[in-house]
Parts: C-alpha cells; structure tokens; sequence
C-alpha cells in the first residue's frame, strides 16, 4: 500500500473499492488505537491485580472527556475539510486545518490545568472508594501530560485521512502502538512499575505518533499543510468546527456520566468487583465499536466529498455498504461474547470472583448488542453531510435519552442485573429512532439530486 494520497479517488474510484481502501487503514488505526488502552488494563489487571483494574475502570469518564474534548476539533474539523475539498475551497480547507491546531492546543490545556488541580474530587466524584482511588489517582496524574500528544495524534490523524493519505493515517497509529506494546512490558513487567509505568508507556507512544503526524502536515506537497497566516482563531470556523464535531463529542461526555451513573449503581449493588467486571465489558465491546469506528473514519470522507461534489448515488452506495459490514462485526462480536465469556474475562484477570460476575454482566448485556453498528455508521451520515443537530440527536440517543432512564429504574428492582440489562434495551430502542431518521434523510437527498438533475436537464 502506498503512503501518498489521492483526493480524484473520491469520487471515481468503484464505492466498495473505494470504502475498503479508506476503512481498512482505519479500521487497523482503531484498533491500534484500542490497544493503548486494552494493553494497559491487561498487564494491569495481570500484573498488579483485581483493585487496579478496578480502579482504572473509574477514569474511564475522566479519559472520556480528555477524548471528548479532542475529537470536538478532530472530527468536526476533518467532515469539513472533506466537503471543502469536495467543492475545490482549498483555502477554507487550510484555514480549517490551521484553526483546528490552535483549538486543540488550547483546549488541553485548559482541561489538563482542571485535572491536575480537582483530581481527587473529581475522582470521588465518579464513584472512587478509599481502596480503588489510589490506583486511579496514580495512574491520571501520571497520564495527563500526555493528554495534549493524545489529542494532537487523534485529531490530525482524522484529517490526514480526510485529505486523502488514508495509509499513512494508519502507519501514525501503527508506530505509537508497536512503542506502547514494548514500552507496556518494559515498565510494568520488567521494571515492575505498575500503573505508573503503564501511564508513562502511553505518554511516550503518544509523542511518537503526535510527532509523526505533525510532520506530514509540515511536509511539502502534501494536499493539506500549515501555512502561514491560518492559526488565528477566527469565530466562523470555530463555529463550523463545533457545529460537526459536537455530535462525536457529547457521545464521549455522556459517557462520562453514563459511566459515573454505572459506577454508583454497582459500587451501590455488586460493589468494586461489579466495576471491575463493567470494565471488562467496556474494554470488549469498545474493540468491537472500534472497529465501526474505524469503518466511519474511511466513511466519512467518502461521504463527505461526494455529498461536497452531488455525487449523491455514491454517497447511498457507501451508506449501505459500511451499514452492511458494521452489522456483521456487532453480529459476531455479540455471539463471541455470549459463547466464551469466561475466556474473554480470563485475558483481564486470574480473579475467580471477578470472572464469575464478569461472565454474568457478559450473558446480561450482549444479547442486542448485534444491532449497535447501524446508529453508529449512521451518525457518521449526518456528520458528514453536515447536519449536526441530527447528528447530535442520534449520537444521545442511545447513551442519554434511552439508557439514563433505564439505568434508573432496572437496577432498583432488579439489582446489578438492571444495570447490566440497561444496555441491550437501549440498544433496540436506538436502532428504532435511527432506522426512521436514516429513511427520512435519504429521501431529502434523493429528492434535491432530483431537482438538480431536472434544473440540469431544462437548461
């Protein structure tokens, strides 16, 4: 596979082709991406014990604002840059790109500065009790200098795809994650350094790839660079930014609550061990939705250039094709779950009791899980095509509108149990909304490709 891009691809190249050229090197940049954090809560939950896991499951919310606040620019910038692109505004697209390294600089900063100063407040907060709030505190405070590197490799790896180097987008992701690996079993195993060996191997992978994927912005004859004169921040393309990436990003502020939420209704009904095993669950079914991910990252400038350029029958044609390989994965992933449960918790822990509640919240939330991939692919849709507010809508759906209430109720008549139920209901009542949303919106563009061709056709 070549590292250099081509941006005519987009809209000549076969839709199936061209959706695995862009997904694959997503899929494995996902995935890569994945294991930052599965290699760590596996030597973790191996090496240092159940406690430890169970406390690196109460800063997932923490982590999932650091995310949230990252993929606000990345995401949001990159669907732009790809319509922009589409329509030949290659200025606009450059503003984009310079605006989006000034808004991530300054908005890890502020979040960063916020972390350091509330830490343990905000981890009680979440649901830290006096014996996982050590393992979690040492592990965020070592962590957060990397947090900047974090967003800055995340977010313009996104906009290297959307400019049209796919492979390469994926060899940034590729690098860090072979450091981490290594670093991973130096620290914690060789050293014995525990969770802050952990957090220091993923600061360090993450400057290797932030470093790399700064230098192919910086690079000659590249489709997208930094110029001179574009990182001011000018409200317009601020706005144009959030519009976009708002919808991505309240996913990963509501799961920071929904998690928060999650945590004291099981330290409430099955204590650290329910974290524990909910950590387990997360890290699975997060490889899963990866995956998805990584197919809306090759999406998503595929839908978002045609859209820019009214090629409207290759925006359907990818729309069903991504929607079709998503169901397979959740699909597989669910049965995977549902038949070996114990192995799958196995792999975090040698804890008998941990197994056996992890192997219970598996059999309990897993049994939807197959339908979860096309609301997924589908806010892809939206956000490409830049309708935010729908994006927004169904982007919470599933995480506010439908699971808050559920996880209010289930678990006080049901015990731990409701809480793992929680999610497969949600799941069906998501796929519901999305299914009319989706139907509606492929009507509207039909409808406007019509009028084009007619207006077309008449002069």
């Amino acid at each position: 596979m070549s590292l250099q891009g081509n941006l005519d691809d987009l809209a000549t190249k076969p839709v199936g082709r061209l959706l695995w050229d862009y997904s694959l090197p997503g899929v494995v940049g996902m995935l890569v991406m994945a294991l930052y954090n599965v290699v760590d809560r596996v030597f973790i939950g191996q090496v240092v014990g159940p406690e430890a896991i169970a406390g690196l499951a109460i800063t997932f919310p923490l982590m999932n604002i650091a995310t949230a606040i990252g993929v606000l620019v990345g995401v949001g910038s990159s669907s732009w840059v790809s319509i922009l692109l589409g329509r030949g505004d290659n200025t606009r697209a450059h503003l984009m790109l310079g605006n989006a390294l000034t808004l991530t600089i300054v908005n890890a900063a502020a979040y960063i500065a916020v972390f350091a100063i509330w830490m343990e407040p905000i981890l009680r907060s979440f649901g830290a009790g006096d014996i996982t709030l050590p393992y979690a505190r040492t592990y965020m405070m070592w962590v957060l200098p990397g947090l900047l590197l974090t967003n800055l490799a995340f977010g313009f790896n996104n906009l290297m795809r959307a400019s049209g180097y796919p492979v390469r987008a994926m060899f940034t992701m590729l690098i860090g994650a072979g450091t981490n690996v290594v670093l991973d079993a130096l620290f914690v195993f060789a050293f014995g350094w525990g969770m802050v060996g952990a957090a220091i191997a993923t600061d360090i992978a993450m400057g290797v790839s932030a470093l790399f994927v700064m230098w192919h912005f910086l690079r000659p004859g590249v489709t997208l660079r930094f110029r001179r004169g574009t990182f001011g921040l000018q409200w317009n393309v601020i706005l144009q930014i959030v519009s976009i990436g708002a919808a991505p990003s309240l996913v990963n502020i509501a799961s920071c609550f929904i998690n928060v939420l999650i945590n004291k209704s099981l330290v409430a009904h099955g204590g650290d061990m329910a974290i524990g095993a909910a950590g387990i669950f997360v890290t699975y079914t997060s490889l899963l939705v990866t995956v998805i991910l990584g197919i809306c990252m090759g999406l998503q400038p595929i839908i978002g250039y045609n859209y820019g350029a009214g090629l409207t029958h290759r925006l359907r044609r990818a729309l069903l094709l991504a929607s079709s390989a998503a169901t397979v994965i959740c699909v597989a992933g669910s049965a995977a779950g549902l038949i070996w449960p114990g192995q799958i918790a196995r792999a975090f822990t040698s804890d008998g009791y941990l197994i056996d509640v992890t192997v219970n919240c598996l059999h309990h939330s897993l049994w939807a899980f197959s339908v979860v991939g096309f609301p997924i692919i589908s806010t892809c849709l939206f956000q490409s095509i830049g309708s935010p507010w729908k994006a927004i809508f169904l982007s919470l759906a599933r995480q506010v509108i439908f699971l808050i209430p559920l996880l209010m109720w289930l678990p006080a008549s049901m015990g731990v149990d409701g809480v793992w139920l929680s999610f497969p209901i949600s799941d069906l009542m998501a796929l519901a909304v999305t299914s009319l949303m989706v139907w509606h919106q492929l009507k509207v563009i039909g409808r406007a490709a019509a009028s084009v061709n007619s207006g077309v056709l008449q002069r």
